[in-house]
């Protein structure tokens, strides 16, 4: 048979060979396209991951750490500054890695001098040849670094570590509160530092990467870096010059007076923005590890709660007179002492002064003088103006320990809780609750909501600003400007002399408040707690103080340990302001 092979037409192999091309030619394109595509992402949409990557530790910290927000004062004399309360300052680990250093003897000898540290201690931590990572030492100046640094040793490295810092030390230190450990974790405790956490703190961001098996980043991998978002900055109401003087008054206060403590505030009436709050004893939050007693770092201002005494009978009295029920000029007997029921109340001084006014009453301090004038009101009555005036209640002031006090004797509307009420008894009060009810009498009867954060800076660049904001209205204008002439009798005829400034019309109540027995009914008749409060010039007052002095153990009462401590403040703040005198000084 005979067999006739066909040959294949040209073009049809032709046509073939072109399939081969177009095919190794589309690979080609798409391998390209792909390597192009993965170079964009590379180089464009992870860029920053890889930048976070190749960066030095110092950039890299940055990306991740979030930098806490700094807590700023300003300061009359130095307008437009802001002065830090709380910083970060920066700092080094000093740590090996065992299995890089080349001689473990030499190393140590030469760290132990720069890090203060023995040098069998270093030596047992460099010769554990199996570790990769061994701290040496924290908080390292850049100084000490950089003197590490020239001694080329190898296997020894640096890690960044912002520190909380506190510059001014225990100045503002209840204000503040401090940076600590909580397990594991650094966070803010008491004060601003504890109530603000969350912005001040700000967002931690991340590194996210898959490694193959030996560790090493997988170049085609999912990648993801997700940058720190920094902590907010918080610029508070708090006067640098005014705090810092108001703290250094407290302490000495209480050491002449060797008292269990004291505490300060001064507020702008007008807003009731906190312009300096004090407690004592403080202490440093660069070192609050160091202190004994965990109660020191409670705000004495704001968290503990007394009985205030004579003091509250400027609330009393401006009830009386809102109600129309006295006037300055009324007048009662005072026979030295009151019988309500069973119970007989008597003057501080257990004196009978017959005639007496109201204005009388305050300047000297008379029990049965305030008893007479809540009577007038009533029961009912009195409680009303005492919640007027913010007691009772707490604010949600921006700091992180407030307590809201106890005046639930009055709700039973008994006449002798109104009673001993009406000079202090009885009831138990803030510090800040009494400084600005006084700062409502000061403000036209304006009760004012407390704050002492006057701006949020954000990390974005935005700001959020505190407005002042109106409470209620405790008393009428004209019940206010009464009570105040009424209060500048009390210091320049009556227990407040101490309290005055030559030239100023100044304002006040003193008040030594006994303190209940802590095992039975009654009062320890040893222990007292002495308060002034007030405000100045009384035109027009500048500022609105209270000053108490717990547990004084030379005097008892509050013109001696209080007042005088108010007086030297007052002098102080009208000289800072620039304020001129009211009269002239003989």
């Amino acid at each position: 048979m005979h067999i006739v092979r066909r040959r294949k037409p040209h073009n049809e192999q032709k046509r073939r060979s072109w399939d081969r091309l177009d095919i190794l030619r589309i690979f080609l394109i798409c391998a390209a396209s792909i390597i192009i595509v993965r170079l964009a992402d590379i180089q464009i949409f992870q860029h920053g991951f890889y930048e976070a990557l190749a960066a030095n530790q110092h950039e890299l910290y940055e990306k991740l750490f979030p930098k806490r927000g700094e807590i700023l004062v300003r300061d009359t004399d130095n307008p437009g500054a802001l002065f830090p309360l709380a910083s970060n300052k920066a700092y080094f680990l000093v740590y090996a890695e065992p299995k890089r250093v080349e001689n473990s003897d030499s190393a140590a000898h030469a760290l132990a001098p720069l890090l203060d540290l023995e040098e069998d201690e270093i030596l047992s931590r460099l010769k554990k040849e199996n570790d990769l990572y061994e701290p040496l030492k924290h908080q390292v100046t850049q100084e000490t670094v950089t003197e590490i640094q020239k001694q080329n040793l190898k296997g020894i490295e640096f890690q960044e570590e912002l520190i909380r810092y506190y510059p001014e030390k225990n100045i503002g230190a209840h204000i503040l509160g401090f940076v600590g450990y909580q397990g594991e974790t650094k966070v803010g405790q008491y004060g601003l530092e504890g109530y603000w956490e969350e912005e001040l703190a700000g967002v931690a961001g991340y590194l996210q990467a898959e490694k193959d098996a030996q560790g090493r980043w997988i170049t085609f991998g999912t990648k993801l870096l997700q940058e720190a978002k920094d902590g907010s900055d918080l610029v508070l109401t708090v006067d640098r010059t005014i705090q810092y003087e108001t703290c250094k008054a407290i302490n000495e206060a209480v050491q002449k007076h060797g008292a269990d403590g004291g505490s300060v505030i001064i507020m702008d009436p007008k807003t009731s923005a906190v312009l300096a709050m004090c407690g004592s004893p403080d202490f440093d939050p660069n070192e609050y590890n160091k202190v004994e007693n965990a109660n020191t770092f409670i705000n004495p201002s704001t968290f503990y709660i007394y009985e205030p005494g004579s003091v509250f009978k400027a609330i009393t009295m401006a009830a009386a007179l809102d109600r129309g029920a006295v006037a300055p000029t009324t007048t009662y007997n005072d026979t030295g002492s009151v019988e309500i029921g069973k119970y007989t109340i008597k003057n501080s001084d257990g004196k009978a002064n017959g005639v007496q006014t109201m204005t009388e009453v305050l300047e000297k301090s008379l029990n049965t003088g305030a008893i007479f004038a809540a009577r007038q009101i009533g029961p009912e009555t009195f409680e009303d103006y005492v919640k007027r005036f913010g007691f009772g209640e707490k604010y949600g002031i921006e700091l992180n320990s407030e307590a809201q006090g106890n005046i639930s004797q009055l709700a039973a509307h008994k006449e002798l809780n109104m009673a001993t009420a009406s000079f202090g008894q009885g009831i138990s009060v803030t510090l800040l609750q009494m400084t600005n009810a006084f700062g409502a009498i000061a403000n036209g009867g304006k009760l004012m909501k407390p704050y002492i954060v006057d701006e949020v800076m954000k990390e974005d660049g935005t700001s959020v600003v505190t407005e002042p904001q109106l409470i209620r209205q405790a008393i009428s204008q004209k019940t206010a400007t009464t009570l105040g002439a009424m209060l500048v009798n009390v210091v320049r005829n009556g227990h407040g002399k101490q309290a005055g400034v030559p030239g100023y019309f100044v304002a006040g109540k003193t008040g030594t408040a006994q303190i209940p027995k802590s095992d039975g009914p009654g009062y320890d008749p040893n222990h007292t707690i002495g308060t002034f409060c007030g405000f100045a010039p009384v035109d027009d007052p500048q500022f609105v103080m209270c000053v108490k002095v717990d547990v004084p153990r030379d005097v008892q009462w509050a013109e001696s340990t209080a007042a005088p401590v108010f007086g030297h403040l007052a002098q102080f703040m009208l000289n800072y302001y620039g304020v001129p005198p009211e009269e002239e000084v003989e």
